[in-house]
Parts: C-alpha cells; structure tokens; sequence
C-alpha cells in the first residue's frame, strides 16, 4: 500500500494529563523535554514540549477525577518508547530518582532488546 497519502514523519503525539504542572515536571526533569510556545488561542489548559525529534501536547483533562487510576506500571498498555547508550546508566538514574520502571527483555531471532 506504500504511503497513499505522502506522510513525511511523525509531528507530535497528545497526552491527556491530571495535571499539566506535574507531567510538565516529569516530561522535563526526568524525560529531558523541554517546553516550546503553544499557541495562545487555544481555550483549554496544556502545554506543549519538544525533543528526540517530536512533540508532546499535554493537555488538561476536563475531569482529571475520572481519569483511569493507574496502580502498576504496564507495557501492554499506552505507552512511550525511547532507545539509549547504556541501560545501567538509565537505570541508576531512574532509582536515583526514586521513579519505578518496568525492565523487559524481548528476543526475536536470537537478538534480544
């Protein structure tokens, strides 16, 4: 089927967020977004972050109490995906930081990632 409608690249993907503030900190602080200018005509909180080549649009939930509570950690559900040097390194980072993380190990042909 090719490319039917001639799409050059992924532009940015849209999260719906309790809270903008607090995502804006872990997009930032911990995943090393930082924020871009977001048009002020839109009429509806969020944010918007760039780096790795793409976009992140949080955006308010209007009722942030019926959001779906998370209790555990998924990889079978929504999720982002990002590629690095050294696991080891990202790991001790991230339990520095006191952030929990889920580690899978996935082999396809005898290559494991």
């Amino acid at each position: 089927m090719g490319n039917p409608l001639h799409l050059k690249s992924l532009n940015h993907i849209s999260v719906g967020c309790r809270s903008v503030d607090k995502s804006i900190d872990f997009y930032q602080n911990v995943l090393g977004f930082f924020p871009i200018r977001r048009p002020g005509s839109f009429d509806f909180d969020g944010a918007w972050l760039f780096n790795y080549g793409i976009g992140i649009h949080l955006l308010q939930s209007d009722n942030p109490e019926n959001m779906p509570k998370i209790s555990q950690i998924n990889p079978k559900d929504n999720h982002i995906s990002f590629q690095c040097e050294s696991m080891a390194a990202v790991e001790k980072k991230l339990e520095e930081m006191e952030i929990q993380y889920v580690k899978s190990r996935v082999e396809e042909g005898g290559i494991y990632s």
